[in-house]
């Protein structure tokens, strides 16, 4: 099939890689703008379009994809279908129609379940134990067209965001090629999503870091890994910022909410509902993300210390 991609970030990179490497022809793709990255805010491409440039694909990056441009462009390219992965920017109808096959999209969760920006982050921090993948065909809606295929996968309970995303992309890829199949073969069978409100997975802000120590253990733990790799949870000690990177429960029982409970080899603090989290890897304001063990060899922690003040 002849293919216009659109997608950004590195979740659609294997999409696009497979495609790239399958019988089917992807005559362009669509992406976001470059934007500044880092603290010297050095312009840098997004991933897909780095993968498209390396391929010798054409790349197209309108600021407004609902401009009469960005529809004149695909109608040019005369694709039979377009592919949309994480593209960040909401198609006008004349795109959806643009194509004989219309647009589907690979999105990663199990819908109708968090539809919007941050499906994987979200399914994280809610401490949902299954997620997948769902490919649908779209419509005006915002993820609310009908769906074609799901896979599915369970969420360790140690799992992060991160290697939820990796995951899932791969898992996006194969499934992508096993619905181009099914819908050139006339074999699609589409699947109205149910009426109702099933929540909106909100894009992932810095204002969800700082961590509550009164809340219960679990709820904690699911915002360390939710929040991987960006923004990542803060706590204070001292006054100063700590980032959170990595924690797991264990059986230490007691003490008061953000009440650093151990802090000899091991770094285990209280909890809201009296459980503990024992934190693994942190970093100090400033300073690189380092082992727990590591970081209180030059960083004493005393026993009874309240973080988050």
């Amino acid at each position: 099939m002849r293919i216009v991609f659109m997608g950004t970030p590195d979740f659609a990179v294997p999409c696009l890689e497979d495609l790239y490497n399958s019988e089917h022809e992807v005559l362009g793709v669509f992406t976001q703008p470059d934007k500044p990255v880092g603290r010297k805010q050095i312009l840098t491409p997004p991933p897909v379009k780095q993968f498209a440039l390396e391929k010798g694909i054409a790349v197209y990056q309108p600021e407004k994809i609902k401009s009469s441009d960005a529809a004149d462009i695909i109608k040019e390219l005369a694709p039979d279908i377009i592919i949309v992965v994480a593209y960040g920017k909401i198609l006008p109808e004349e795109i959806l129609s643009a194509a004989p096959f219309g647009c589907i999209n690979v999105h990663a969760s199990l819908l109708p379940k968090y539809r919007g920006a941050a499906p994987i982050q979200w399914a994280v921090l809610n401490g949902e134990k299954e997620t997948g993948v769902s490919i649908m065909q779209m419509d005006k809606g915002l993820d609310t067209g009908d769906v074609i295929l799901v896979r599915k996968t369970d969420i360790d309970e140690n799992e992060t965001s991160e290697e939820l995303f990796d995951e899932l992309s791969a898992i996006g890829a194969q499934a992508l090629l096993e619905v181009l199949e099914l819908i050139e073969n006339g074999e699609a069978v589409k699947t109205p999503q149910p009426e109702g409100d099933f929540g909106y997975a909100k894009m992932i802000t810095k204002e969800l870091c700082p961590i509550d120590w009164s809340r219960p253990a679990a709820e904690i733990h699911n915002k360390v890994r939710g929040l991987q790799t960006w923004p990542v949870a803060i706590t204070k000690l001292g006054g100063r910022n700590l980032k959170i990177h990595k924690t797991v429960r264990c059986d230490f029982k007691g003490g008061m909410a953000g009440e650093v409970m151990e802090s000899d080899r091991r770094l285990i603090v209280s909890c809201g509902d009296g459980s503990c989290l024992e934190i693994l890897e942190l970093q100090l304001d400033g300073k690189k993300r380092m082992e727990a063990k590591a970081f209180l060899q030059g960083n004493r922690i005393e026993k009874g210390t309240i973080l988050g003040e």
